[in-house]
């Protein structure tokens, strides 16, 4: 089994542009790098980077965007290089951020999910997230419902920190 290092910060200078790409690679209607530009500017926006040193080579593996606002946290979007996926960088990704997040003193997280992604539900609901409510043809590109997802922060077990994730290993 191949591992995929992975390092999680802010973002840096210079990760924009596959950043978009990524995110083009993910969405029916993608952000525009206008958006992610404003994000980056909001003052309550915080944008984590995975960074991946797969084959000898440095690339942008994830992204995950959030707002930080008192005490609660709503996680925007997050997204993961195609031929990367499946082997728990998201999962790695979340818990990163509510880890942060509860350094913060953050004590809700809120989401919502396509009533159809099955995959994110269940990552989602291994960090003790349930579904509180719908949001009726929320997705302007299919009008698909969405899913208001939330989580008691302070009740979520987070593992330890580590850098390295295995291919393979079947999590979103």
């Amino acid at each position: 089994m191949e591992e995929i290092k992975l390092e999680i910060g802010e973002y840096e200078e210079g990760d924009l542009r596959e950043i978009v790409a990524i995110e083009r690679d993910s969405f029916l209607t993608p952000w525009s790098e206008n958006i992610f530009l404003n994000e980056m500017t909001c003052p309550i926006s915080r944008m984590l980077v995975g960074r991946s040193y797969h084959l000898q080579k440095r690339l942008v593996a994830a992204y995950l965007v959030y707002w930080s606002v008192e005490d609660e946290i709503h996680i925007h979007n997050i997204a993961v290089r195609p031929e990367l996926r499946r082997n728990g960088i998201a999962t790695r990704m979340l818990e990163e951020a509510l880890r942060r997040s509860r350094r913060e003193d953050a004590r809700r997280v809120t989401l919502e999910v396509r009533r159809s992604n099955l995959p994110a539900q269940r990552m989602y609901e291994k960090f003790g997230f349930s579904v509180k409510g719908v949001r009726p043809g929320y997705y302007s590109d299919t009008h698909e419902d969405a899913l208001i997802m939330c989580a008691d922060l302070q009740m979520i077990p987070l593992a330890a920190d580590a850098t390295v994730v295995k291919s393979g290993g079947g999590d979103v």
